[in-house]
């Protein structure tokens, strides 16, 4: 028996202008996925174990065809005809529906796990479409958001999935991340449901311009026009309503000198974009006790760059 063991970053998707199409890694914080050869055929779970600040057993389905980090092993043993099979512990250091990209971060490692284990190894894009039927089954829909800037590092944007396509988008090197994740579940599933299906015109023109200008932002080095251009009209004011204190945390985050502020991903997890660790301290201590004013008084936080290396093998 082989095995290897993988860390997979947690992820901001959407990142305000760019709904299940943009997103970007962090560091230090996500999920732990170990794989190991099995002479079964088969693909099964051995272990999960929380290793994130809320307590409690974790609400995932052991059943292999059922879990995020197993249907892409699944179907990658079927379509490879591998005539071995894996079996898979995962370490969860994403909280479950917390808008970090948990599902996404779970398929991913253990995908790059399992690559890492075979005689001749896919490439690192050919990944990611085994990793989609993992937000699938976890959210109910194969967005890649998350998946990509896992798998991949950086920021991305998501062209297209079949054939894959994507552009990493420079960050600005002076850009820190705040996230503030209060302990509040909210299911991607159900975030997803709330969303109208049609947009007005008006509101589709101007987030057209505002993603537009934010990726301009990005590749000019341009910290005004992202700034500027910061802003979701489209999912963020329909998914506020799932975050207790949501304006009153993204408005302490701007009063602190942020330069945008939004849901990461489907939330209750809210991030910030600063210029300098002294803002981050600030604007993240700030995010905390808007929370908490709103009886949410457990938040985890983190200051993070922009995680450049996606899912790696540790060991």
């Amino acid at each position: 028996m082989r095995s290897a063991t993988a860390f997979a970053p947690a992820t901001v998707a959407n990142v305000a202008v760019g709904f299940d199409i943009l997103g970007f890694a962090l560091e230090s914080v996500g999920d732990v996925v170990t794989v190991s050869t099995t002479k079964r055929g088969s693909v099964r779970i051995k272990e999960i174990v929380n290793d994130t600040s809320t307590s409690g057993a974790l609400d995932i389905p052991l059943d292999p065809t059922r879990n995020a980090a197993t249907v892409g092993l699944i179907k990658l043993c079927d379509e490879l005809r591998l005539n071995f099979g894996f079996e898979v512990t995962i370490r969860k250091g994403i909280a479950l529906g917390s808008g970090m990209g948990g599902s996404a971060a779970s398929a991913v490692g253990a995908l790059v796990a399992a690559n890492s284990l075979l005689e001749c190894p896919l490439p690192i894009e050919a990944l990611l479409k085994y990793a989609l039927p993992g937000e699938q089954v976890a959210s109910g829909a194969a967005h890649p958001d998350n998946i990509a800037p896992c798998l991949f590092g950086g920021m991305t944007l998501v062209l297209s999935v079949d054939p894959v396509r994507y552009v990493s988008l420079p960050v600005p090197a002076s850009i820190l991340t705040v996230v503030v994740h209060p302990q509040l579940r909210v299911d991607t599933h159900s975030a997803r449901s709330i969303l109208k299906p049609s947009v007005l015109l008006a509101d589709h023109v101007q987030q057209s311009a505002n993603l537009g200008g934010f990726i301009a932002g990005c590749f000019g080095n341009d910290l005004e026009m992202i700034a500027h251009t910061f802003s979701d009209l489209i999912i963020e004011p329909q998914r506020a309503s799932l975050i207790p204190g949501f304006a009153d945390v993204k408005a302490a985050a701007m009063e602190r000198g942020a330069i945008g502020a939004s849901i990461s991903g489907s939330g209750p997890s809210m991030f910030a974009w600063v210029t300098s660790n002294q803002m981050a301290e600030k604007v993240r201590d700030a995010m905390v006790r808007a929370f908490r004013s709103h009886g949410l008084t457990e938040v985890d936080s983190w200051i993070s760059s922009i995680g450049q290396q996606g899912a790696t093998i540790i060991r």
